[in-house]
């Protein structure tokens, strides 16, 4: 039974947004983008071309939305460092993904950028941003992260963007939460309802690793609010999680390999959704 809620109550962002609870989300991984330590000076069309491409077999493959993060830009940079390039880049594919496919899109500037990530969202219309630590702060692979709750509720007032719903992390992957240790798991998830998140996201501890069941438990028990498997889902581990979960973003296993830069793989994605449907 999750918890009373902490905040004002709000209709559940995973049916507001995907239409549907149970909602499989795909995440596009971009290449490297301009101002980012790989980028090759690829022109921004080819780059386009890639995500949309991306976008396409998951389209094809059922997925219910899509999540548009710029994971070739590492290492990653503090949100402070992060370039108007970044920004503008993002919205610009952003936009083309949300246009060309007609599905739910979602945004994550990594690392922590939620103010660049709601200027793309406004910029491109889409429907939420991913941010990684909301509330409270922890270390993480780029050094001391700090929750931006107060500053991006702000800036998204000030957008008038009111409609873009945060997705936030609770107990993030990529980091060392020593410094709230006195915060255990199910305090974080109120934490990040508290800051006035709009769902909230189970990880594993790095890419593609499986968030446990039990943390996964603790987190729904933590909050009213939606909760969302954010990686290392797989046709095996789907069926418990979403017995949980409303949502869960999925990108490792679907691509060929299992291999996060590499290309979605058809099959990989219709064995996968398979396994969904059985689920659901």
């Amino acid at each position: 039974m999750p918890a009373k809620p902490v905040f004002r109550a709000k209709p559940n962002a995973v049916e507001t947004v995907f239409g549907r609870r149970k909602a499989v989300i795909g995440v596009i991984h971009l290449p490297a983008l301009p101002g980012s330590p790989d980028y090759d000076g690829a022109d921004m069309e080819a780059i386009i071309a890639t995500a949309l491409a991306e976008a396409e077999r998951y389209r094809v493959g059922r997925v219910d939305g899509l999540i548009v993060e710029n994971h070739g830009d590492i290492p990653f940079a503090k949100p402070g460092r992060l370039g108007p390039e970044t920004a503008a880049g993002m919205a610009v594919i952003t936009r083309a993904v949300r246009m060309e496919t007609g599905l739910p899109t979602g945004v994550n500037v990594l690392a922590n950028g939620a103010i660049q990530a709601l200027a793309v969202a406004k910029a491109a219309g889409a429907a939420f941003v991913r941010v990684n630590q909301w509330a409270n702060a922890y270390v993480a692979n780029e050094g001391f992260i700090e929750g931006p709750a107060g500053e991006a509720m702000r800036y998204r007032a000030w957008l008038h963007a009111r409609g873009v719903k945060v997705f936030a992390d609770v107990h993030v992957k990529h980091g060392a939460h020593a410094i709230v240790a006195d915060r255990e798991i199910g305090e974080m998830a109120r934490d990040a309802e508290f800051f006035d998140a709009d769902a909230a996201i189970a990880t594993g501890q790095r890419t593609g690793d499986a968030a446990s069941l039990d943390e996964l438990k603790t987190i729904a028990d933590g909050t009213s609010l939606p909760v969302l498997v954010g990686s290392g889902v797989t046709p095996d581990n789907v069926g418990p999680i979403l017995a949980i979960a409303d949502a869960v973003i999925v990108a490792s296993y679907l691509k060929r390999d299992g291999v996060w830069w590499n290309e979605v793989d058809p099959d990989r994605l219709a064995v996968f959704m398979a396994a969904v449907d059985k689920a659901r």
